[in-house]
């Protein structure tokens, strides 16, 4: 498995410098920066196909991230653009290997209800990705071409008369609380959307200033940002690099270092694990051994996406998203590799800025929860509103339009889920009908991801009670993308905060975003705080001991 550092220019020159076998203190070259590496002859890299050992490296950083997800780079970037602080960031794999490459980059408030706990860090961060697309577009940059960005508007469409009371209450919520939405008649809504089965019960409600971004291509620009301060000395990446452990001080307890196969690297403000759905078992797993038992309830909910690559056949001009939850079809009288359990779906579709089509469903194994609202267009974040036992609950979701399923950390292809994504689909869009996903295998792609489930559907953020130097960013499931910024805000603000910060000025900062593209919101978080303004969000519904009590 290839490890390296700071991809680029020449990854194998500093990989070469950072693991030498000297028993003094050398000088490993970052771009034409330096930083001081001291090796340890005792720490070796049991899996070097090499014959000769390879020794780890120990490092030192300001702060340094777990998690190369949309999440964990707006991290890095936050404190990269907000303070003198270096950063490292380390992932057992490559950046949008996990959730982030399988989402769909939804940017849109349709399904974010106003004055729940994540409503005013949602709307923050969609009005700061909007403010980057306008900065791009201010330094001569294409926001489309940099981010994938698109104002294509979001659509939560309804079928029965429940739905459209549903619709007509969302739309009047929404527009007082300062957003522009409308409620769309069944004509309305064909002539927005020609393509969609429209009949006398149909209605819909529109968010024209939705937008959406593409995943892969917002991560590419934000390692691009973070990479320009690595000439300076200020930042380093380890991918591919798994963490081992976490290194205790024996002076105060505090987690020091983290250690992978080939290096130490050592924080002097703070830890940050933003892992997704495997931060709970990162940090149990680390943790016992010192006789913490860390309760960490993320987990891992699997989730198919279709993708059609250059899909002209369908005009699809908007994010879709099926309002309907109560009759809701099911999985079981379909061949199911989940133990034939019973999945409540819901559909989505999007189109991406490539031309790409993105569809699918979000099935549910809990018969007490059936899907309200499903994002059914391009944005990387989505969110989906359940009803728990007749009671609506908000849970942030991480890609539109495909299935999501409880299946522990598997992520094998269910061709079963895939068959019944398109079957639904075309309930909605007839002209599907007339063509078979064996016609369209030359281009059809399905993204598998393991979205960060929280049960209250809300994420983590902030520090971990008796660790003062550990923060979580987890539990984003769907909404990374455009509650990132937040997060990255909060904990820049945490990590720049005094040692003797009060336990209600903890509370107060605490804060978890629900999206992985937040990272915008970070930044101004960091900013607020760094000139005494004061934050914008109530970070306290997000605080990690709400989850740890």
């Amino acid at each position: 498995m290839a490890t390296h550092c700071l991809f680029f220019p020449t990854p194998n020159f500093c990989r070469r410098s950072i693991t030498h076998r000297s028993a003094f203190s050398s000088r490993s070259i970052f771009f034409g920066a330096s930083l001081k590496v001291h090796t340890n002859r005792n720490q070796l890299g049991r899996f070097s196909r090499s014959p000769t050992p390879i020794y780890c490296s120990s490092q030192e950083f300001d702060v340094v991230i777990v998690g190369a997800g949309i999440i964990g780079l707006t991290i890095a970037r936050q404190f990269l653009t907000s303070s003198d602080l270096s950063v490292a960031i380390v992932d057992k794999a490559l950046p949008c290997s996990g959730a982030t490459g399988a989402g769909q980059g939804y940017l849109w408030m349709a399904h974010k209800t106003p004055g729940s706990d994540i409503w005013d860090l949602t709307w923050r961060s969609h009005q700061l990705w909007k403010m980057l697309a306008e900065s791009l577009k201010e330094q001569g940059l294409n926001p489309t071409v940099e981010l994938g960005w698109k104002k294509t508007g979001s659509l939560l469409v309804g079928r029965t008369k429940a739905q459209l009371d549903m619709l007509k209450g969302r739309v009047k919520q929404l527009n007082e609380a300062g957003l522009k939405a409308e409620y769309l008649c069944n004509s309305d809504l064909s002539e927005l959307e020609p393509d969609l089965f429209v009949d006398k019960d149909s209605a819909g409600a529109f968010l024209p200033d939705d937008c959406q971004l593409d995943a892969y291509l917002t991560v590419s620009y934000i390692e691009k940002v973070n990479r320009s301060f690595a000439s300076k000395g200020r930042y380093a990446e380890f991918y591919n690099e798994p963490v081992k452990r976490f290194i205790r001080s024996n002076s105060n307890g505090e987690v020091k270092a983290i250690e992978t196969l080939s290096h130490t690297l050592h924080s002097k403000k703070g830890i940050i694990v933003a892992a997704g759905c495997w931060t709970g078992c990162l940090i149990q797993d680390s943790f016992r051994n010192w006789g913490m038992e860390l309760d960490v309830p993320v987990r891992p909910r699997k989730g198919h996406l279709l993708v059609l690559q250059n899909f002209d056949y369908l005009q699809l001009n908007h994010g879709l998203m099926e309002a309907g939850y109560v009759d809701h079809p099911t999985l079981s009288d379909i061949e199911s590799s989940e133990d034939g359990r019973s999945l409540s779906v819901s559909m989505t579709a999007t189109v991406d800025a490539a031309g790409n089509l993105l569809i699918g469903m979000l099935p549910f194994y809990n018969l007490h929860e059936f899907v309200l609202i499903l994002p059914i267009y391009t944005l990387n974040f989505d969110v989906v509103c359940l009803f728990c036992d007749n009671k609506p609950k908000s849970y942030p979701i991480r890609y539109q339009g495909s299935s999501r399923e409880f299946v522990g950390f598997s992520t094998e292809l269910d061709e079963s889920v895939v068959r019944y994504i398109w079957k639904r689909v075309a309930e909605f869009f007839p002209k599907l009908e007339l063509l078979s996903l064996s016609d369209l295998s030359a281009n059809r792609k399905v993204r598998i991801g393991l979205r960060p489930y929280m049960p209250d559907g809300k994420p983590m953020i902030g520090p971990v009670p008796g660790l003062s130097n550990v923060y979580l960013a987890a539990g984003h499931e769907g909404g990374g993308l455009s509650m990132g910024h937040w997060r990255q805000d909060f904990i820049v603000l945490f990590l720049s905060l005094s040692h003797a910060t009060t336990e209600q000025d903890i509370d107060k900062f605490i804060f978890v975003p629900v999206s992985d593209i937040f990272a915008l919101g970070t930044a101004e978080m960091v900013a607020d705080t760094v000139l005494g303004h004061p934050t914008k969000v109530d970070c306290a519904p997000f605080a990690v001991h709400r989850v740890l009590d």
